[in-house]
């Protein structure tokens, strides 16, 4: 925007051409009933993404990841993809044979069970003879935690009185997120809007404005959900609870942000133009290029995800950004129709009056109340104050030297109490607590012995077994000696089951398949087998495990420098300088860096958790970059804009003042939005709605309240360096 003569008045407030009546009414109207169509459409959807998301970790694997390809051929092997439910019944004293007779009828009753699918294994008694485990197989396209559900029923009802049954293994972790995700699209929702709702009523003041404004987020959210439920039912797409919730919370904050930006310009023209169609012109043309910018950079942070070797990473990504989209889109067409439609009715009872008098004055900073004399104070002694804050900002980034982001055990996902983790617990106690979950092996018929040879060397591993079709249960044991017989004295032992040269070794961990002593032995294994010179492939579910956190440390190392580069690039572009961009990417990074260490001191000392995923640093990097530049561009698009016409110094002063409330208004917004995200009892969810809610706030009161105008007024013009309003000599 260039400046234009002081006699002919501000740019933006110059008459507009005459616009045909029947445009204004229609157009308006048209968008409306649009969105409408797309709600109405989108809004069944929201209790259907069950259909076509998973909690599979494994289905999130690269495709190149070892515990991949072995669950890619263990079917192969045992003739099922079916999901092993673990049944753990313990007791008191000791079993006696009548309670082992009931409950072997209680566990054949299992059998009838729809979706139990394969052989339920004998009971198999602990040498302490104080429990019993059950292998229970379960359908891999069955709804994992109705059956475990049914298995709880069954047995609570069946079993003699004194014996208590635990459902555990992959299929009680699986029904345990299940659990946890249950009703996200209702809860996590409503939460959400309750808390956006609350703050609307309390900045606004109006009755109506706040309903308008949240059903902009409510009908961006009805059309991407449409859309993205269609492209994972294609299979374009995987969807899985956690990137849902994702999605709910950046779509209702993203939307809501942007309509905060148009409203509080379209309320500014109100009180300098007559027609509200003026009005809504004019705050479009105001509003479009930042509201653009910011969900641009969003959105090119995000597909920066692409670049993941994790599906669950790489497919957040375009859900997201598609998300973000229909926000953008949303608060660009839906909300000016509905607002032009409503006219000044929509901010009753404070609803803005013209005021002729003002159409050709540009306001003072005096006139924006207590963010003018905030800006004030910000220019008296700006290099104390960014030298200041940035000093306290780097002491709160050393608690990132405590952050633990290696990984938590599969048990610990979900917070508060767990069936599964009680049932882990109990078997651990009675037998090798890997029981259920084994390393398996895939390797060459003629390296059988060797690789046996290996697992049984490692401490970490009780027995070894080969899937073996003709053998009872399926598997035969492997000793030192060879291939054990399970029968009468004089039984053959059996043959191993051979798919294209191969078989399928298993080894039972002593500790936990989710415990770090699990993951070393496997990790020791790999390296073993490696150097005992033996082709083979390692899964299960410690691999598993172990290949995701490596595949999320290699993702966060790549795709964060990406992620700076993009949005540094984004910038130059959109402020038309070099180092401006520079400088307010610094800031950002040293907000997120701060928000990291504060997150890892509470994570540890307050909350207790027991570490982080080491994803968790790679989303509150995304979502904190990308969503606290957009702050740093609401501001500084304001700035440039007022440097054009004021000067640089007075359009610093005088842009903080300006989009101080809209701004703050917009942090605390997304805030609680992210906050929202720690209904859900899932701990990777919890931590990033802590470090996502606290590095907004951080990132609107600190950052862009104090940091990025301080530093900006001490560098003066030169921040625009090397554009023409750095060469114009503007102070």
């Amino acid at each position: 925007m260039t400046e234009q003569p002081r006699s002919a008045g501000p740019a933006h407030r110059r008459p507009l051409p005459r616009t045909p009546r029947a445009l204004r009414i229609l157009l308006p109207a048209v968008l409306i009933l649009v969105w409408l169509a797309a709600a109405a459409i989108g809004g069944p959807y929201f209790g259907r993404v069950d259909e076509v998301s998973s909690n599979d970790r494994t289905a999130y694997l690269p495709d190149s990841a070892e515990a991949t390809q072995v669950q890619a051929l263990a079917k192969d092997f045992t003739g099922s993809e079916a999901i092993p439910a673990i049944v753990v019944i313990t007791s008191e004293d000791e079993i006696s044979e009548a309670e082992m007779n009931a409950l072997a009828e209680a566990t054949e009753q299992l059998a009838e069970i729809d979706q139990v699918s394969g052989d339920i294994s004998p009971p198999i008694p602990a040498d302490d003879s104080l429990a019993v485990q059950v292998f229970v197989p379960i359908d891999a396209d069955a709804d994992i935690g109705a059956v475990v559900t049914q298995l709880d029923q069954e047995l609570a009802a069946d079993l003699p009185e004194g014996l208590t049954p635990y459902v555990t293994g992959p299929a009680g972790f699986s029904a345990d997120l299940a659990d946890a995700f249950a009703g996200i699209d209702f809860l996590l929702l409503g939460v959400a809007l309750a808390a956006v709702l609350v703050i609307l009523v309390i900045v606004y003041r109006s009755v109506l404005l706040p309903l308008i404004v949240l059903s902009t987020s409510l009908f961006a959210l009805c059309a991407a959900l449409l859309v993205i439920w269609h492209l994972a039912a294609s299979g374009a797409l995987l969807l899985s609870g956690q990137t849902q919730g994702i999605l709910f919370i950046l779509v209702i904050g993203a939307a809501t942000d942007y309509s905060l930006l148009y409203v509080a310009r379209y309320r500014d023209e109100l009180r300098h133009r007559e027609g509200a169609w003026a009005a809504t012109v004019t705050a479009l043309r105001g509003t479009i290029e930042p509201v653009l910018a910011s969900g641009g950079t969003v959105i090119a942070g995000l597909l920066c995800l692409l670049l993941s070797d994790l599906k669950s990473n790489s497919t957040l990504g375009p859900v997201a950004a598609i998300g973000i989209a229909f926000a953008m889109l949303a608060a660009l067409t839906f909300l000016p129709a509905l607002l032009y439609a409503t006219g000044r009715v929509a901010f009753w009872p404070r609803q803005p009056r013209y005021e002729p008098a003002t159409a050709d004055a540009s306001s003072t900073v005096a006139d924006h109340g207590r963010w003018g004399r905030v800006a004030q104070a910000v220019s008296r002694r700006p290099r104390p104050l960014w030298i200041l804050t940035a000093i306290v900002l780097a002491a709160g980034c050393l608690g990132t030297l405590s952050l633990d982001a290696d990984g938590v055990p599969q048990s610990d996902l979900v917070l508060g109490s767990s069936s599964a983790r009680d049932g882990q617990e109990a078997l651990g106690e009675h037998f090798p607590a890997g029981a259920g979950s084994p390393v398996q092996v895939v390797v060459d018929r003629g390296d059988l012995q060797a690789t046996a040879d290996v697992l049984l060397a490692e401490d970490g591993i009780a027995s070894v077994s080969v899937t073996a079709a003709d053998s009872p249960g399926g598997s035969a044991p492997v000793t030192a000696d060879g291939i054990g017989a399970q029968g009468p004295p004089g039984t053959p032992a059996p043959e191993p089951t051979v798919v294209e040269g191969k078989v399928l070794v298993q080894g039972t961990l002593t500790a936990a398949p989710d415990s770090a002593e699990a993951e070393r032995t496997v990790r020791d294994l790999r390296e073993a087998l490696d150097q005992e010179d033996v082709e083979e492939i390692v899964g299960g579910v410690t691999a598993t495990s172990i290949d995701t956190n490596d595949a999320s440390v290699h993702d966060r190392t790549l795709i964060i420098p990406v992620v700076l580069a993009v949005i540094l690039v984004i910038l130059m572009l959109l402020l038309r300088s070099l180092l401006a961009p520079v400088l307010l990417v610094a800031t950002t990074v040293l907000s997120f860096g701060t928000a990291l260490g504060v997150a890892a001191l509470v994570f540890e000392h307050v909350l207790d958790f027991p570490g982080a995923d080491p994803a968790v640093p790679l989303y509150g990097f995304v979502f904190l970059v990308a969503l606290g530049i957009d702050y740093n561009i609401f501001l500084m698009t304001r700035v440039r804009e007022e440097s054009l016409r004021h000067g640089t110094r007075a359009g610093v002063v005088r842009g903080l003042a300006v989009t101080g409330g809209v701004i703050t208004s917009a942090g605390l917004v997304l805030a609680a939005t992210f906050a929202a995200l720690a209904v859900i009892p899932i701990l990777f969810l919890a931590q990033i709605a802590f470090i996502v809610a606290f590095g907004v706030l951080l990132d609107t009161f600190v950052v862009r309240t104090l940091l990025v105008p301080a530093l900006a007024l001490d560098v003066g013009r030169a921040i625009w360096w090397p554009s023409r309003l750095w060469r114009s000599g503007s102070p």
